[in-house]
């Protein structure tokens, strides 16, 4: 990589950890999750939640967050991650893809979460909720979006690759003007 990370942001079941993961892998370089740092250093979301509340998660989840960013490789960040404001402004400086998925997909992905926000009589009803709360934030992060509602994960994953190279040999070519 060119010294910067490259951020995978989108709603919850958008596919972020299992593409991350695998982009990873494709490009020859490091992956790093923010909620498994959470979770590795603090345990389970769903206990800081109900423990400590959404709040002292959040400070959690931005501390994850910074050492995500200090990586070259390709950084997962939860869902909300995007609410904080000095992420925001930190994710200038890095390549920014959203990945989303439309509901009917999601569904799916969601039935049986564990996830603090989806609990609830009806989980779907509460992403959507969610979803379109933060949906303005994603679109003005991101420099490119994948839908991750359709296709074969391998497909989905070799055209984040493949933009990622693109646009590392775009930097490339840019530093030497």
């Amino acid at each position: 990589m060119t010294g910067r990370a490259v951020v995978l942001i989108g709603p919850m079941g958008a596919g972020k950890t299992s593409i991350g993961r695998k982009v990873a892998k494709a490009l020859g370089v490091g992956f790093f999750d923010t909620d498994v740092a959470v979770s590795r250093t603090y345990g389970p979301i769903p206990e800081i939640f109900a423990a400590a509340g959404e709040a002292r998660f959040r400070e959690l989840e931005r501390e994850a967050v910074k050492e995500g960013l200090r990586t070259d490789g390709i950084v997962a960040l939860g869902g909300g991650a995007v609410l904080d404001a000095d992420t925001r402004a930190d994710l200038a400086a890095h390549r920014v893809v959203l990945l989303t998925v439309d509901p009917r997909t999601v569904a799916g992905r969601i039935r049986t979460s564990t996830r603090p926000l989806l609990q609830g009589e009806d989980a779907l009803a509460r992403w959507r909720q969610v979803s379109a709360e933060r949906r303005e934030l994603y679109d003005r992060l991101a420099d490119v979006t994948f839908d991750t509602s359709t296709g074969h994960i391998r497909d989905i994953v070799a055209r984040v690759a493949d933009w990622v190279r693109s646009s590392r040999a775009h930097d490339a070519q840019e530093g030497q003007r």
